[in-house]
């Protein structure tokens, strides 16, 4: 009998050795998985609706922009600071040579300055030495973000143009709605009152 507690016990301190060799390779491989904290990751934003892609196909410079702001979804810190020039020249390219009529517009062109202003942003920050990867992450992202604007601009500008030729009227000349006047009839309700009992 005391051999058979002895070979019990035996058996459960391998078993218990055996998943701890376990949970220290399962650990080993989730460490391996984690995300480098040098290395940028944006989830993919706006993209240009069919319409709008097809007018965009010979303007050179904004698929230029779009190519390499493509790259800046998953980018190192320092691919994006050493290409933060490239980016800025390429930007302002695109904003000074607007070849689309539909989109030459006030709103279309402030974002596009503001997406200048977010590269500048960001060519000065690989000037700066003591810049922290959270700061050129945060301006990676905010760049991103106002891509993303521009190119919601541009497909509300060609959902609005696809849906007036859809609907075949002139949108610039207000159309006067004439509404009929019913008559309001009032309801009275009555309300019946009981007598007030007097107080004694």
């Amino acid at each position: 009998m005391k051999y058979i507690y002895l070979f019990l016990f035996l058996i459960l301190i391998i078993s218990f050795s055996c998943d701890s060799k376990k949970t220290q390779s399962n650990k080993e491989t989730i460490d391996s998985l984690a995300v480098d904290s040098n290395r940028i990751s944006n989830t993919i934003s706006e993209t240009l609706i069919p319409s709008a892609r097809k007018d965009f196909e010979s303007w050179k410079e904004y698929n230029d922009v779009d190519e390499l702001i493509t790259e800046y979804y998953n980018i190192s810190v320092s691919q994006a600071l050493g290409r933060s020039r490239e980016l800025e020249d390429l930007v302002k390219l695109m904003k000074d040579t607007i070849r689309v009529d539909a989109i030459d517009k006030l709103n279309v062109n402030a974002r596009f300055n503001v997406l200048h202003n977010e590269t500048l942003r960001l060519v000065d920050m690989a000037t700066i030495p003591s810049i922290t990867n959270e700061e050129v992450s945060e301006e990676v992202g905010q760049i991103i973000e106002v891509y993303a604007s521009v190119n919601a601009k541009i497909n509300t500008i060609y959902k609005a143009r696809d849906l007036q030729e859809a609907l075949e009227i002139d949108t610039e000349v207000p159309v006067e709605i004439i509404e009929e006047e019913e008559p309001v009839t009032k309801v009275k309700k009555r309300i019946t009152r009981k007598p007030a009992k007097s107080i004694q």
